[in-house]
């Protein structure tokens, strides 16, 4: 019988670790880093492991690779671009290309992956066990204007990303509402490799002037053919959209904007104690205003419902602050750390 156990991202928003033995190996889904300034995940208990699968390219996703001797430097399969983006030298962690969309063996496990929504060549991973199949979503988003999610095959077993708890505003009123706030000149920050693509395509399908950093101007190209303004520290303007990395102001042409001064600053994504964007929001001299690049509640939901999911695991969410969607899953719902799939 197969089983999963959670080795970090359970039970609230950290590292995405999951370590799955089946068929005799031992694989990790995602093997990240923490969030918040100092947070580093316990990786003594995991022992040696035959493969990773990487999901997608952000730090709480991919961010412990620089240890991945702890855990017997197993190969790494992941996506070009996910691969392409990562913190880390290819040739220190064995990496094997994958499809974005397609299926693959590894020691007699069969595997699948479809694109997220997330971010540029993020997955998720379906697994096939004796119990009615897994599935492993990484992070994922059913609303993006510019990443395609493609809908996964029937799991018994659900590991989602459910990082927004009860949230249920569409990412529709949110364009809405940073389209009103940027009307005279914002710099949105946002990670490489997520969200910039959509944002940039979002603000100009609302007829904005929208500029970009060369590293949001880059993957917008790559992804989607389409090129934006490319501005720098010297050229940029608070009167201008800006469309700039990283996600809290914590380097980029956002910390280069920050320290020149006189620009207004929105952030959108999960803001760690300690960075500017935390800084800069409690002094109320920048804005968070919700843009969604996880699901809602009634995405999570639905998905369960369409992959016929009977064990759902909710990850990167502390459950208790999310009564809703707790009772909206009602007996599938799977806290424990371990469980079989």
């Amino acid at each position: 019988m197969a089983r999963l156990i959670a080795i970090s991202g359970l039970g609230r928003k950290s590292a995405a670790i999951f370590l799955v033995e089946a068929q005799g190996k031992r694989i990790l889904f995602d093997f990240g880093d923490g969030l918040e300034p100092g947070e580093h995940p316990d990786l003594r208990g995991i022992g040696p492991v035959d493969a990773v699968f990487l999901s997608h390219a952000h730090t709480d996703h991919v961010g412990s690779l620089d240890r991945i001797d702890e855990i017997g430097c197993p190969p790494v399969f992941a996506t070009e671009r996910t691969l392409c983006g990562l913190p880390h030298e290819p040739c220190a962690i064995r990496p094997h290309a994958i499809a974005e969309r397609g299926s693959f063996e590894f020691d007699g496990l069969r595997l699948t992956t479809g694109r997220s929504g997330h971010s540029p060549g993020g997955v998720w991973f379906h697994l096939e066990t004796d119990k009615g199949d897994f599935l492993y979503t990484g992070d994922i988003s059913l609303e993006s204007p510019g990443m395609p999610f493609d809908l996964p095959p029937p799991a018994s077993t659900l590991l989602i990303d459910a990082s927004y708890g009860d949230r249920d505003q569409p990412l529709d009123a949110q364009i809405a509402a940073i389209v009103n706030e940027v009307e005279t000149g914002a710099v949105l920050c946002c990670p490489a490799a997520g969200r910039g693509v959509d944002m940039a395509l979002a603000l100009a399908d609302c007829n904005l002037d929208v500029h970009v950093s060369d590293v949001i101007g880059l993957e917008t190209a790559v992804t989607t053919g389409k090129r934006f303004p490319i501005v720098n520290t010297r050229t940029a303007r608070p009167d201008q959209v800006i469309i700039a990395t990283e996600a809290n102001g914590e380097a980029g042409l956002a910390a280069d904007l920050l320290r020149r001064g006189g620009f207004s600053f929105i952030f959108s994504s999960h803001v760690p104690e300690g960075t500017p964007a935390a800084e800069l929001i409690a002094r109320d001299e920048a804005r968070w205003m919700p843009w969604n690049v996880h699901p809602r509640k009634r995405d999570v939901i639905d998905l369960a419902d369409r992959c016929g999911a009977k064990q759902v695991l909710p990850a990167f969410v502390d459950m208790v602050k999310a009564p809703e969607l707790a009772n909206a899953l009602g007996e599938r719902l799977r806290l424990a750390v371990e469980t079989e799939i």
